[in-house]
């Protein structure tokens, strides 16, 4: 009995699973155990980690936009474009061809 994807029924054929509820009553808790509280979440991600997963994920974006410009660097475009204008280092990219080796 599939009652297709938001049903409640699984069908191993199809792989249909029902949406897991939150339970409708609070969990107990005992007034001699230790008081704790469940942090606010999304799906399991907490704030804190959301915020280091988007650190790293930042991160490694960086490094590998840095990569990129520097792998592409000799492509004239990206060096006439891009790598000449950077303020401290630009002028190692400016390639002059001697007319020696100019063909016309």
């Amino acid at each position: 009995m599939n009652q297709g994807p938001i049903g409640s029924d699984f069908h191993g054929s199809s792989g249909v699973k029902p949406f897991k509820t939150q339970p409708a009553y609070k969990a107990y808790q005992s007034p001699y155990g230790p008081k704790y509280t469940v942090k606010p979440n999304i799906r399991g991600w907490t704030m804190g980690g959301a915020t280091k997963l988007g650190l790293t994920l930042a991160g490694f974006g960086g490094v590998a936009g840095v990569f990129a410009i520097f792998f592409f660097s000799d492509v004239p475009k990206v060096r006439n474009d891009i790598m000449i204008k950077i303020p401290l280092i630009g002028n190692h990219f400016v390639k002059e061809i001697p007319p020696s080796d100019n063909p016309f």
